[in-house]
């Protein structure tokens, strides 16, 4: 794997704060799952989780989605989820990561794994981390525009009452919260911004 980001990569961390931010920013919910950055060269795929540890094996439906629906050369940020009817489920997330491969596969079929995409850190030869996030998102944006389950786009508003309601509607179904993302913001790993 030759990537102009290579794993590992430490994530950009959210930090924490009372109220919904007004001003530049694009907001997002924040996932219930494993945060992961995933490299794909070709048919190489590595998934790095946010303590940089492997969990390239114990997701094989979305090494496989990774192949098909994304760009053959990238480095891209989201969050593993497992979706069980209508709302997110860690609990059944952390059953994937066992050390039989027998049980990994069961559950990749009967419980599968997605992926949320909500930054693009490198394309092609480019490392995006020193755009601004505007950038980079609408980078990601085209990128996965016929992206389709088990890869999804990360919904996005620049509407901090739209955000608001996220956060109060979403909350039971397994949302984390909503994270303010400043548009000229550039890619910080491993720092709480």
């Amino acid at each position: 794997m030759r990537l102009p980001v290579m794993p590992p990569v430490s994530p950009m961390l959210a930090k924490a704060v009372p109220t919904i931010p007004e001003g530049e920013f694009l907001y997002e919910p924040k996932w219930d799952g494993f945060r992961s950055i995933i490299f794909r060269d070709g048919d190489e795929v590595e998934i790095g989780s946010r303590n940089e540890r492997p969990l390239t094996r114990y997701f094989p439906e979305i090494v496989e989605a990774v192949r098909m629906l994304l760009p053959e050369r990238c480095v891209v940020d989201g969050e593993l989820v497992v979706v069980v009817g209508d709302r997110l489920e860690f609990e059944v997330l952390q059953q994937r990561i066992h050390p039989a491969a027998s049980r990994i596969a069961l559950l990749s079929a009967r419980t599968p794994a997605r992926f949320v995409a909500f930054d693009l850190l490198a394309l092609g030869e480019r490392d995006l981390t020193g755009l601004p996030f505007a950038e980079r998102r609408s980078l990601l944006k085209g990128d996965l525009a016929g992206a389709h389950e088990p890869v999804h786009l990360t919904p996005a508003t620049r509407d901090p009452r739209l955000a608001g309601e996220w956060f109060e509607r979403f909350e039971g179904a397994g949302l984390d919260g909503v994270v303010a993302k400043p548009l000229a913001g550039t890619y910080q790993p491993d720092k709480r911004v």
